[in-house]
């Protein structure tokens, strides 16, 4: 079978693998590179940027050789590579578990229980809940949405249109690395700042596909690709600008302001400025746009990989 073929059918395989059954409550692949790489991290970590690129080197690199061998034991084997590539999907991608978790803050909200709500905001973002009133814990809440619908869903697929198996897993495991090392505490200003940029770098195609298909996908297209136009590049991280602008543009609200993480107050721009601000029902509108986008994503990378197979052969 042809490589194009295996990933058209392993992809959405793995997607609908997600879709019935989100992610596993132990054991989760993720959590076993998470742990891996806190065990390098223990190994190498000096206050020096050099020693955070070979770590990385060492953890992403690890994850595609992995995914290469995995390839290479099934390649006599059709069904065996498209059960790999389903295997690998449905460990990387997170859509159905960023969904579940979105709303069941929303239905906290809804039912006027914001404590309940800002006990179970740090299972979807690093925010500080108590810093927050209802709306500004349903802004949070779509923001989340927003950016992990790229870093848990597009972004793995576009990789995996790309690279295969290897491409899944070495985007996951990037990913991984920034949420680990990737921020601006002292520890890891200067260890972090290679897997925070090599984030940067492999999320920038998905980034900007999720951006193009929540304007397709949302209920204003004209008002997401006006706000991802004006004010994309106000964010400080180049990837979530351009899907969070979107976002906002599509469903008429505003995101950004003011953030609080841990007692660090962050004062971010405001992304689509005539917008509204953020309601408890936008929690709902953000879940159903991020789905929609996560499935026309796999179109999208499935075509991409039979139109370059196609041109190839």
């Amino acid at each position: 079978m042809r490589a194009d073929r295996v990933f058209a059918y392993g992809a959405a395989a793995g997607l609908l693998g997600d879709l019935l059954l989100g992610d596993p409550r132990r054991g989760h692949p993720v959590a076993v590179f998470g742990r891996a790489a806190g065990a390098v991290e223990r190994v190498l970590w000096r206050d020096h940027r050099g020693w955070g690129a070979l770590h990385a080197v060492v953890c992403a690199g690890g994850a595609v050789a992995l995914g290469s061998v995995a390839v290479r034991a099934v390649r006599t084997s059709p069904a065996a590579s498209v059960a790999l590539t389903c295997a690998a999907t449905w460990a990387v991608v997170g859509g159905t578990s960023l969904a579940r978790e979105a709303r069941v803050i929303g239905r906290a909200l809804e039912a006027g229980d914001v404590d309940a709500a800002r006990a179970r905001l740090p299972h979807l973002c690093g925010r500080d809940p108590q810093a927050l009133d209802a709306d500004g814990i349903a802004r949070a809440v779509v923001e989340s949405v927003a950016e992990n619908t790229s870093d848990a869903v597009v972004g793995a697929l576009v990789w995996g249109a790309v690279a295969g198996v290897p491409g899944l897993l070495g985007f996951r495991a990037v990913n991984t690395l920034d949420a680990m090392v990737g921020h601006k505490s002292p520890r890891y200003r200067r260890y972090g700042w290679a897997s925070a940029r090599l984030d940067d770098l492999a999320g920038w195609p998905g980034a900007r596909l999720t951006a193009v298909l929540a304007a397709v996908a949302g209920p204003d297209p004209r008002g997401a690709v006006r706000a991802w136009r004006t004010d994309a590049a106000k964010h400080p991280s180049p990837n979530a600008g351009p899907v969070e602008a979107a976002f906002a543009g599509a469903l008429g609200v505003r995101l950004g302001g003011t953030l609080s993480y841990a007692g660090r107050v962050e004062h971010r721009p405001v992304l689509n400025t005539q917008g509204r601000a953020v309601a408890t029902p936008d929690v709902e509108r953000a879940v159903r746009v991020s789905q929609r986008v996560g499935w026309l994503a796999l179109g999208v990378s499935v075509a991409a990989r039979l139109v370059a197979k196609g041109r190839t052969s």
